[in-house]
């Protein structure tokens, strides 16, 4: 396995959001140059993203374009003066509750933007692209945990059938036009600067104003939970390691990326109310459309192929999350 390149430029999508201001600042930290791309939309506070942009504006070798995955020209010109060897597609419109009400941001960013993203690489083109699927596209799939060898075909939500036909799409530019893909399944991640409309960080900004918690299924769930230093070390374990072409001619590989040890909601619920020293009021509700029993990720893969060592224990992470939660907020 080859270690990074801190000689390489690393384009990374979704540059201001949570994984990629990770991704992008541990990148820096070893020295790279990096080229975050990001629209700042209002999906979630926009000063959060304003805040996590600020610190990678302190490195000298990073550079930020303000851009809309959607806008083709902006996408082609950032490819054609930067030249990336390496880019990671993290930009999407996430959320699976706001694909029910909001369809066409997903149908533009998820779909008109990936594909964009392939035809920048196909004209300019890349050592290896990176890109985020999800866990969503296993949809109600009983088989636990989730393979790659399991059939993805009857998803749930909007949300999980782009990120399905991401998957195709991008097989088929790596067949086409010799592209170095790798796909993530992404799990259910969490840590320090993560998404407010994730049940976590609602979960934690409740029970510090002594409002009720809202618990879907009542409580009935389970989720792969993952803390963000595990998934970054992962990434980066794949960045500069494009997967070989196969027997059909694809240089084309796709991996789940999670903690291989589903919580049960309500143990992670118990955990969290630990560590603020807080009981939650709860609110208990019927599953809402788009969401699933559990996910469960088999990671064997990734292991082997890339070292990958999911090891922060939830209690760890929920620790460092409230850490950083009191004081950013200040409370």
């Amino acid at each position: 396995m080859n270690p990074l390149d801190v000689n390489k430029t690393y384009f990374v999508t979704g540059g201001a959001g949570f994984i990629g201001f990770h991704l992008s600042k541990s990148l820096l930290e070893q020295g790279a140059r990096v080229i975050g791309f990001d629209n700042m939309n209002d999906y979630y506070e926009v000063s959060l993203k304003e805040d996590r942009l600020a610190i990678l504006q302190k490195y000298e070798r990073y550079t930020f374009i303000r851009g809309d995955l959607a806008d083709n020209a902006a996408v082609i010109s950032a490819f054609q003066e930067y030249r990336p060897q390496i880019v990671v597609n993290l930009g999407a419109q996430a959320g699976v509750r706001y694909s029910i009400d909001n369809p066409e941001a997903y149908m533009q960013s998820n779909m008109m933007g990936f594909f964009y993203i392939l035809q920048a690489c196909r004209y300019f083109p890349v050592e290896h692209l990176v890109y985020a699927s999800s866990s969503s596209v296993y949809g109600g799939n009983d088989k636990v945990p989730f393979s790659t060898e399991d059939k993805v075909d009857e998803p749930v939500s909007l949300y999980a059938a782009t990120k399905k036909s991401n998957e195709l799409m991008a097989h088929a530019y790596s067949k086409l036009y010799q592209i170095p893909v790798t796909g993530l399944r992404f799990f259910t991640v969490y840590g320090p600067f993560g998404r407010p409309d994730m049940a976590y960080y609602k979960f934690t900004k409740k029970i510090l104003a002594g409002e009720p918690i809202q618990i879907y299924n009542n409580g009935d769930m389970y989720r792969d939970f993952t803390y963000i230093d595990d998934i970054v070390q992962g990434v980066e374990n794949i960045l500069c390691n494009p997967p070989a072409r196969n027997e059909k001619g694809a240089s084309y590989r796709i991996y789940n990326i999670g903690n291989h040890k589903p919580e049960k909601l309500m143990d992670f619920i118990q955990t969290l109310e630990k560590c603020l020293g807080r009981t939650a009021v709860k609110e208990y509700l019927p599953m809402q459309p788009g969401d699933v029993y559990q996910t469960y990720a088999d990671v064997s893969e990734l292991m082997r192929d890339y070292d990958f060592k999911p090891d922060t224990s939830i209690e760890e992470g929920l620790t460092k999350f409230v850490e950083w939660y009191r004081e950013y907020y200040r409370v």
